[in-house]
Formats: C-alpha cells, sequence, structure tokens
C-alpha cells in the first residue's frame, strides 16, 4: 500500500471532524497546522480515541514516548509521522 501524505491528511481530518461531530463541535474548518488538542474540538476522550484509530488506521503501534505534539498535534504531523514511520 502506497501512503499518500494528501490522503493520510483527508483520512486523519474526516476523523477529527466525526470525533467532533459527536461532542456537538464542527471542526470542518480545522487547519492541517492547527494543534488539534488547542483547538477544543476534541476532549480527551475523543483525542484517546483520534490515537487508537490512527494506530489501527495504520497497522502500527506507538510507543509513550511517540505520543506527543510533535508527532501527533496536527493533522500535518500525524501525516508526517507515518510516512517517516512506514518509511514511505
Amino acid at each position: 500500500m502506497k501512503l499518500e501524505r494528501d490522503a493520510i491528511k483527508d483520512s486523519v481530518r474526516a476523523k477529527v471532524i466525526e470525533l467532533a461531530k459527536t461532542l456537538g463541535m464542527d471542526a470542518s474548518e480545522i487547519q492541517d497546522d492547527e494543534i488539534i488538542p488547542a483547538t477544543g474540538y476534541l476532549d480527551s476522550a475523543a483525542i484517546l480515541e483520534l490515537v487508537v484509530w490512527y494506530e489501527r488506521a495504520y497497522d502500527m503501534s506507538l510507543g509513550q514516548d511517540e505520543i506527543n505534539i510533535d508527532n501527533l498535534g496536527s493533522i500535518d504531523a500525524m501525516a508526517d509521522f507515518v510516512l517517516a514511520r512506514k518509511g514511505a
């Protein structure tokens, strides 16, 4: 499976929007470089759900030291991290 940055970003964005919607929020305007926890769209449980989804969607297990703002804080960061991790 060839991973493409734009496809990953679209997928992550869709998941953020979906999770925000369950909390009664409209995250459709989220920017790729916005720090997801700082936007207020997701609560801590939704952020955890996003991380679990991300691990499953991209078939990788994250170490505790990898779960941070630099790797998972924004849509851009999440796309870049999975590409680096998968060597794509």
